[in-house]
């Protein structure tokens, strides 16, 4: 059964930082399309960035300019450094995976529906 497990989330101030980690548990090889979504309480399921097997990645406007995805397929991870947090960041972080056709979705609501892998997700609260 393939899992993906988040780490990493916590509670930071204003300005600070975090670095979320997603292992990949019963999966041979690695997934060519991951990303990382937020959800806070209240508001819709957000893609915050996304990265394919090539390397080529692309971030929610938001958090461009301050968050970085990356992934290390020798060790089956995924991760996100998230750098000058604000409040509006706190959310709950998904990691997600799926092949390759998904990171070709152009249509962000589409894709977000064609990612078939979920963790569970992992809290993250910015305080002001």
């Amino acid at each position: 059964q393939v899992q993906l497990v988040e780490s990493g989330g916590g509670s930071v101030q204003a300005g600070g930082s975090l670095r979320l980690s997603c292992g990949v548990r019963g999966y041979s090889g690695s997934f060519d399309c991951m990303a990382w979504f937020r959800q806070a309480s209240g508001k819709e399921r957000e893609e915050v960035a996304i990265i394919d097997n090539d390397g080529a990645t692309n971030y929610a406007d938001s958090v461009k300019g301050r968050f970085t995805i990356s992934r290390d397929n020798a060790k089956s991870s995924l991760y996100l450094q998230m750098n000058s947090l604000k409040p509006e960041d706190t959310a709950k972080y998904y990691c997600v995976a799926d092949s390759m056709w998904v990171c070709k979705t152009t249509n962000r609501a589409l894709r977000a529906q064609r990612f078939g892998y979920w963790g569970q997700g992992t809290h993250v609260t910015v305080s002001s």
